[in-house]
């Protein structure tokens, strides 16, 4: 049984029953129709997005084979560098930048003719959760569009929930694509530290930060992130994917499977969060899985933690924009210095400085040992706590997000609470695990609620597999399919 939409596409394409200048023109008029309300793209690549439809149909009449992602209409997170593509990172300070070359990952997919429809929507330099912090404004839930579709990936999100993308790649650095795949109602998968190339993002924390896919199943995740994961020599922290591609793990029998479930990662959960992430468990014990209770005390360290080092690490690798070497330069100045000072304060948004002048603070002298390197022996903590979770369970299943999408304006209303959406994410990214979000229910008012499977380093087939199970079992919970008809 498959419920994949690029497998899908991929044999209409084959069969010829639609060209993929037809699929691709279909797509650009729903972004034409739909991308007003939503304000998922940012820039639109459509004649770029033509010429590969072309070269693909092309290549299927000469009856030669198309590889899977050949042809199927996708987009960038705004954060992912595109040769000759304007790249802003939704901030002020790079409203004209067009980088001179391209990412590893868009490398890979653009060698496989992967149809790029444009960049999409973020919170500055991936800083927010709401994705309001974008220079832009923010991306809407394709649920509802008077609410928030999350941060910092809500682009992409917003994109492939409301079927103005088929996926997407967007980056991870604290919950970027979960929190907004919970959002959104879809699959948002953040890989293990090191399976994809970094090469080409621009930095936000460089220890937490991974790229990885959001989309409509579990399938087309296995098969997006097999395409991208890989060693990339241009980025020494990628080792790439262990073992065999994940697609050829899905199926496989979960009876037995020890699903770990820590109930740290329960508190502060709204009541109907928990109540569907409940459901789901007792999904997984009807197939057969072995459910194993635990605690994780260490748990409640991990969202400072996380704070002072994300921050830390942004401070540093913003230091970059100071209007001299490319990016937005102010206009008046009296030196070098009221330069500088005046290009930071005009062209970053209030989150990105709070968080640079947070990062500074941590890093200065007085200050390191108490809160940087405390943050850092506490790191080390908390990764000894999953490791050793990980001999009594196989995976651990967690809310993604204690609520569901807030309204549009509250995350400037009430900053701190929208920190707090961060608690259940950012574990994974302090750990370098990979986790999958799946939809695993609806709220009230017919918001998407999401459920979070861990695993430990480089075991995406692992969880891959669990989510897989869960969805097939879970049928009712599948993405809704918004805009484009085939």
């Amino acid at each position: 049984m498959s419920d994949g939409k690029i497998a899908a596409l991929h044999r209409a394409l084959v069969s010829k029953e639609i060209s993929c200048a037809e699929l691709t023109e279909k797509y650009i008029e729903a972004i034409g129709q739909d991308n007003e309300k939503l304000n998922a793209y940012v820039t639109v690549t459509a004649e770029t997005a033509m010429e590969t439809a072309k070269a693909v149909d092309e290549k299927i009449a000469a009856g030669k084979e198309i590889g899977m992602l050949e042809g199927i209409p996708m987009t960038l997170k705004d954060n992912i560098s595109t040769k000759g593509i304007r790249t802003t990172c939704c901030s002020k300070i790079l409203e004209d930048y067009v980088p001179i070359y391209n990412a590893t990952v868009w490398d890979t997919l653009r060698a496989q003719n992967a149809v790029l429809l444009g960049k999409t929507n973020m919170d500055e330099f991936a800083m927010g959760s709401s994705c309001e912090n974008s220079c832009f404004g923010g991306a809407k839930n394709p649920h509802n569009t008077d609410h928030v579709a999350g941060g910092s990936s809500g682009g992409v999100a917003s994109a492939v929930g409301g079927n103005i993308a088929v996926y997407g790649l967007g980056s991870d650095t604290g919950g970027s694509i979960r929190q907004p795949a919970s959002f959104c109602g879809i699959v948002g998968l953040k890989p293990t530290y090191g399976a994809v190339s970094r090469f080409g993002l621009i930095a936000y924390a460089s220890s937490l930060d991974q790229i990885g896919p959001i989309t409509t199943s579990v399938e087309d995740t296995a098969i997006v992130f097999d395409a991208i994961s890989g060693h990339d020599t241009m980025d020494s922290t990628c080792s790439g994917r262990r073992g065999a591609p994940v697609c050829d793990s899905l199926k496989n029998d979960i009876r037995g499977m020890r699903i770990g479930i820590a109930k740290e990662y329960f508190e502060g959960v709204r009541d109907d969060v928990r109540a569907a992430v409940e459901e789901a468990i007792e999904v997984y014990r009807s197939l057969g899985a072995e459910i194993v209770e635990f605690s994780l005390p260490s748990l409640k360290y991990a969202l400072p933690v996380y704070y002072i080092i994300a921050c830390a690490e942004a401070s540093s690798n913003l230091g970059r924009y100071d209007g001299i070497r490319y990016g937005y330069k102010a206009e008046s100045y009296t030196d070098v210095n009221d330069m500088i000072k005046k290009t930071r304060s005009t062209g970053f948004g209030e989150e990105v400085k709070r968080r640079i002048l947070l990062g500074t603070y941590v890093l200065s002298s007085g200050y390191y040992d108490a809160y940087y390197k405390k943050a850092q022996n506490l790191r080390g903590t908390i990764v000894k706590a999953f490791r050793n979770a990980f001999e009594s369970c196989d995976v651990i299943l967690a809310p993604t997000v204690p609520m569901t999408a807030f309204k549009n304006g509250h995350a400037v209303s009430d900053p701190v609470e929208t920190y707090l959406t961060d608690i259940c994410t950012v574990p994974v990214n302090i750990c370098g695990l990979p986790g999958v979000s799946v939809p695993c229910g609806f709220d009230a008012q017919g918001l998407p609620i999401g459920m979070q499977l861990i695993g430990n380093s480089f075991a995406e087939s692992k969880i891959l597999n669990a989510a897989w199970q869960y969805e097939q079992a879970g049928g009712k919970f599948k993405a809704a399919d918004f805009g484009v008809k085939l």
